[in-house]
């Protein structure tokens, strides 16, 4: 009998050693033509302002009929991320920006907006499946650039973004799977 229990009991540890496994991933990108940071940054870095023209960055992939990451930016949407007058000067701006604002309707832009991130469940596994408490490590990059051009001229640039993310998630009930029950037994009379 002590022999069978102790097999059984060595059988459920190694059988739930691998339950991390069980806990479910995700992970979370725009469809890009960058598959990291550097990658995306050296695509802008190559831009050469009043050089550069927008057939050269569609060769190069910076593209919105493409890239799903690039948004098309009309002139009332540039006007609207350079608001000059309260707090900053006309004159004090880049050149490249005073050259797009003067141009009226021929200024348009790209919008640029990476995020990639994986979301991976770490920790106990019952815990976990039974709600009392989660652990989720998430990782990842992210990334965001303006081009400015003036009729298919660039004549602005600007990226930035945080080449590294790395967070963690910790979320404890301790009430487990009745946690939010408490809605559910008592309806609210004001819906």
């Amino acid at each position: 009998m002590l022999r069978s229990c102790r097999a059984l009991v060595m059988g459920l540890a190694a059988g739930l050693a691998g339950c991390a496994a069980l806990l479910p991933r995700a992970e979370f990108a725009t469809q890009e033509t960058w598959k990291n940071y550097d990658s995306a940054k050296a695509a802008i870095d190559r831009i050469v302002p009043l050089e550069s023209r927008r057939a050269d960055l569609s060769t190069a992939g910076i593209d919105p009929g493409t890239n799903a990451a690039i948004t098309i930016l009309s002139f009332s949407d540039v006007v609207q991320r350079f608001a000059v007058g309260s707090s900053i000067r006309q004159e004090e701006l880049d050149e490249g920006i005073r050259r797009c604002l003067t141009a009226g309707k021929t200024c348009t832009g790209y919008a640029i907006n990476v995020r990639r991130t994986s979301r991976k469940r770490i920790g106990n596994f019952w815990l976990d499946s039974f709600n009392f408490h989660r652990e989720v490590d998430i990782t990842g990059w992210t990334f965001n650039a303006l081009i400015l051009f003036v009729d298919d001229v660039v004549v602005y640039t600007l990226h930035g973004g945080q080449p590294r993310l790395h967070e963690k998630e910790v979320t404890r009930n301790p009430l487990g799977p009745l946690q939010g029950w408490g809605g559910m037994v008592r309806p609210n009379p004001f819906e």
